[in-house]
């Protein structure tokens, strides 16, 4: 009989005893948390086309309207391939190919000129889950940088490629190039005379003055994405043509993975743009990482201290757009203006070019 009560109260504790929730573990500065799953279908994108000295009475409301426009047109195409399932990975390069192939960005289309009136390219992406990563640097002929940077990641055993190298790679690859022609508009060729013409009128020195004039009449059109996708992994990538008046083949931040670039499921997808040397020194898309998993900041403290704090010390400009593992967003800068634009999971769009915008 006491055998009968015990096996009897041993079902009925099982019977009224709690299901445990769903949960994920997530290590942050060595401490286990338990969290319950985000839905399914969450995700989210974020994207800039620069950042700079972008101010509201320099625009006209006809260019005003272009760059919303094309801002909404990119970041739609990436929220539908989100949408329908698609990769992050996929999101933030077809994303990236609206902004480089329009001549509003410092990108593809629009790219600046060199100091020689030539123009050359960078790009980079990374893959949260995984940490993977391409880049290239210095191209002239390849008409979506983002897709070789694509390519070399997949398809390489490298990160970085440069110059002819990458220009190779691009044709054993069957990437599109283009006659270098192709880059060419009057507005950055009237932005690289005008650059020359206050050097030459201040009778600068040729090294700290060429970067300080480069930097004060140039627009920085850098364009980047970052994306969480329905699978739970993150992808971010950059593309740009670089600095107005460039010399010796500088190259900038964009395609340095850590500095203009960065993704890890972990923490976050960040895309920089600005003053590259100092991102580079900074390297600005990492730190804000580090904060997050060494620190245990959430994305926008850590995004707040790397852009108004450490950079900013620094002397650097610019800004970063970056979304974490949950789908929280930030846009985080220290200019006058950045073009940025964000879609949720709820189709609710958000876009900005004024500091007054956020």
């Amino acid at each position: 009989m006491k055998r009968i009560v015990i096996f009897l109260s041993f079902i009925v504790f099982l019977a009224c005893k709690e299901q445990p929730k769903e949960v994920t573990t997530t290590s942050i500065v060595g401490t286990t948390i338990e969290e319950t799953l985000s839905p399914k279908d969450n995700f989210g994108i974020v994207i800039h086309g620069g950042a700079g000295t972008i101010l509201k009475e320099n625009m006209t409301p006809e260019k005003e309207t272009a760059y919303k426009m094309k801002l909404e047109e990119a970041i739609r195409i990436g929220h539908t391939i989100l949408k329908n399932g698609g990769t992050s990975l996929e999101a933030v390069e077809k994303t990236i190919n609206v902004l480089e192939n329009s001549p509003l960005f410092n990108a593809g289309k629009g790219a600046v000129f060199t100091n020689q009136g030539t123009n050359e390219l960078d790009a980079s992406i990374m893959d949260g889950s995984t940490l993977n990563a391409g880049a290239v640097a210095g191209v002239k002929t390849i008409k979506n940088p983002i897709n070789l940077a694509r390519e070399v990641m997949l398809n390489s055993p490298h990160v970085l490629l440069s110059g002819s190298g990458a220009e190779l790679f691009a044709k054993e690859r069957n990437i599109e190039t283009v006659d270098p022609s192709y880059f060419f508009t009057e507005d950055r060729m009237r932005s690289l005379e005008k650059v020359k013409e206050t050097i030459s009128k201040k009778e600068a020195d040729k090294t700290t003055a060429f970067y300080d004039h480069t930097i004060k009449d140039s627009k920085f059109g850098t364009v980047g994405c970052a994306a969480l996708d329905k699978h739970g992994n993150l992808a971010a990538g950059t593309s740009t043509g670089g600095m107005t008046n460039k010399k010796w083949n500088r190259i900038g931040d964009s395609p340095i993975i850590g500095a203009g670039t960065y993704a890890n499921n972990a923490t976050c997808a960040v895309s920089s743009t600005g003053w590259g040397e100092y991102f580079i020194r900074a390297m600005v898309a990492y730190d804000i990482s580090a904060l997050m998993e060494y620190k245990g900041l959430s994305l926008k403290e850590a995004a707040k201290e790397v852009i108004q704090n450490k950079l900013t010390k620094l002397g650097g400009t610019g800004g970063i757009v970056a979304i974490d593992h949950n789908g929280a967003i930030t846009m985080e800068f220290n200019t006058a203006g950045m073009y940025r634009a964000t879609m949720n999971a709820t189709d609710e769009l958000t876009i900005g070019i004024y500091k007054k915008d956020e």
